[in-house]
């Protein structure tokens, strides 16, 4: 089923974050901690220093109604520069790899590509970009 999400960007601090809001849910987390050190090596990715490699890269936790709240530490290493102003993103997690072609082109139409769409490692389909009004959107598309 098709669902929507909120995604946090921090700087350095994502696991001190996810763990308050998990004390003050009470949910466990879904799916896996990836951290940006299990990232492998890809030509469009950089190299990930030392400091940043135990920082979260994704985590996720179920809050109320079904929505999920997720997040990722920001590192500059990795060209991020978090601001009060970029540190959210809407996530959709459409039904099939079609709508979330078809989501990302419509959305992202003459504005911002930050990532295109891609199989990514984690095994899923994904792509980010900022629309002509400054919103910051992720399309993710599961295929497992």
């Amino acid at each position: 089923m098709a669902t929507v999400s909120t995604y946090l960007n921090f700087k350095d601090n994502t696991e001190e974050v996810f763990n308050f809001y998990k004390s003050v849910f009470g949910w466990e987390f879904v799916g896996e901690i990836y951290r940006f050190g299990d990232i492998p090596k890809q030509e469009w990715v950089p190299e990930i220093i030392e400091k940043d490699k135990n920082l979260v890269m994704h985590i996720a936790l179920p809050i109320l109604w079904g929505h999920m709240l997720m997040w990722t530490d920001a590192p500059e290493s990795m060209w991020f520069k978090v601001n009060f102003w970029n540190n959210v993103h809407i996530s959709l997690h459409p039904d099939t790899r079609e709508e979330a072609d078809r989501l990302f082109a419509w959305l992202s139409v003459n504005w911002i590509v930050e990532m295109p769409m891609a199989d990514m490692f984690w095994w899923d389909y994904y792509g980010s970009f900022t629309d002509q009004y400054g919103v910051k959107w992720m399309i993710n598309y599961s295929q497992r």
